[in-house]
């Protein structure tokens, strides 16, 4: 038995834009697609287009931009209409109504799984530079006011300077919804990663030694940023990760964007003259189940291929 990876053959890339156009967000799933071997990649966004998502579309490739977009885009592309052909897989970030969408066609067509409102945790220590991170936590907001950020650390002082600091810069920039802003305490840097660990968000950062050097031991994160350099802008376009990253906790059991959601995997069996050698066990394994044809369907190949190899 082999097992083969196949690229699907047509695929869509949802992008964001109601509040900004997102070409990063363009890029991030076209470029993934066209790696993984997608022979057609379409991008679908909500109307105006805006031109920007039109010049990263020629640059990327794709071969068709559709201007529509929340559920009833998605919808579109599930099933196909007299002007949309549907497509293999569906993938990109996207307002709650877009991800619940996607998540009611997943059994018609393949999702990268439920990509929504952003969310952002920091870990760090009493040593971390506290004004870059106010500026991560706030930068979420860009994102929409459904957006959720969390500060954890073992220094009480420094979360209480941190909380004035994202305050200060908030009233700076008026434009800017934080969300949801969330604050722990905690008794040392590992306990305050259970507490990102219980959170599981799309993005982690790490700042200050002693919570750097807890890197490798987490284990529910869309994307890990370590160091105080390590800003979560960075990884939204130009780190090298992706930043199409599972939200809402979903980071226990789901990963980013990449090249696997684009194919599939398929098994081949050339059996030959082992089949002579397995019918006997796969036939008392039928019988006990209750399939009888099954049985007799392996039996017969007993001795009917003694030439042909495995």
């Amino acid at each position: 038995m082999t097992l083969r990876e196949i690229p699907v053959t047509r695929a869509a890339i949802y992008v964001p834009g109601g509040r900004n156009p997102y070409p990063s967000t363009l890029i991030m799933g076209v470029v993934t697609a066209r790696a993984a071997g997608v022979e057609e990649v379409c991008v679908v966004t909500p109307p105006p287009v805006h031109p920007v998502i039109l010049g990263a579309a020629a640059l990327a490739g794709v071969h068709e931009v559709y201007a529509m977009g929340g559920a009833h885009a998605v919808a579109a592309l599930a099933y196909g209409t007299e002007s949309v052909p549907r497509v293999d897989v569906i993938a990109g970030p996207g307002n709650l109504w877009v991800q619940e969408a996607k998540r009611q066609v997943s059994d018609a067509v393949g999702i990268d799984g439920f990509y929504g409102p952003s969310d952002l945790a920091v870990v760090f220590d009493a040593d971390a530079d506290l004004d870059p991170i106010a500026l991560d936590l706030l930068a979420q907001g860009e994102h929409g006011p459904a957006s959720v950020v969390l500060a954890a650390s073992d220094d009480a002082d420094a979360l209480d300077a941190l909380a004035d600091r994202v305050a200060e810069l908030a009233a700076e920039r008026e434009t800017v919804d934080a969300g949801a802003v969330v604050l722990a305490h905690a008794a040392s840097p590992t306990e305050a990663l259970a507490v990102s660990e219980a959170f599981a968000p799309e993005h982690l950062q790490l700042v200050g030694p002693s919570c750097e050097r807890l890197a490798r031991r987490v284990q529910r994160a869309g994307c890990v940023l370590v160091g105080g350099a390590s800003g979560t802008a960075f990884g939204d376009y130009v780190a090298g990760s992706n930043h199409c990253l599972p939200t809402g906790g979903a980071a226990r059991f789901a990963s980013g964007l990449s090249a696997r959601v684009f194919r599939r995997r398929m098994s081949e069996v050339r059996l030959g003259a082992a089949a002579s050698a397995l019918a006997p066990a796969g036939a008392a394994i039928a019988r006990a189940e209750g399939f009888e044809v099954h049985a007799q369907s392996m039996e017969a190949r007993i001795g009917q291929h003694a030439g042909e190899g495995i």
